[in-house]
């Protein structure tokens, strides 16, 4: 005897045949079992388009939202930078308020430029513990017209 998987001594249903739901419905088996597997690629059809339509509008939502942060990043510089520039501009327009003063600017040029008014004469004093120069100024009458020569023999001859 051959090794023969034992069966069962009373079968509930005929040898050869498949347990199915159409067989009870007393449908023909081809059909019925044609049906069922349309019936199968069709859900599992619309499962997969469903899932894909999911999927798609997911992907849209994380790319729209990666992309609305990424604008919100850029409005944060673009504020910093404006803020920064806004700070800028405002010590300028301090700084212009500052210069229009008439006696900032004759201080200024006596002190960075050396300029003196007509009638004044510079006087630059030296000193050993001292490594810049200091102006100053002293006011006197308008010389009369003097040759060059006398002037500079008066600004170093007379006291």
């Amino acid at each position: 005897m051959q090794n023969q998987p034992r069966r069962a001594q009373f079968p509930s249903r005929p040898e050869g045949s498949r347990p199915n739901v159409t067989g009870a419905v007393g449908m023909q088996e081809p059909a019925g079992r044609q049906r069922a597997r349309r019936q199968s690629l069709f859900t599992q059809t619309v499962i997969w388009v469903t899932g894909l339509i999911c999927l798609s509008f997911l992907l849209a939502t994380l790319a729209q939202a990666w992309s609305n942060s990424q604008l919100m990043q850029r409005v944060q510089a673009s504020q910093q930078q404006m803020q920064q520039l806004q700070q800028h501009h405002d010590a300028l327009a301090q700084a212009e308020k500052y210069y229009n003063n008439p006696f900032v600017v004759e201080s200024e040029a006596r002190q960075q430029l050396g300029y003196v008014r007509p009638g004044e004469h510079a006087v630059i004093v030296l000193s050993s513990n001292d490594s810049q120069p200091h102006h100053s100024s002293k006011h006197s009458t308008p010389p009369q017209q003097q040759g060059f020569w006398q002037a500079w023999w008066n600004l170093f001859f007379s006291g």
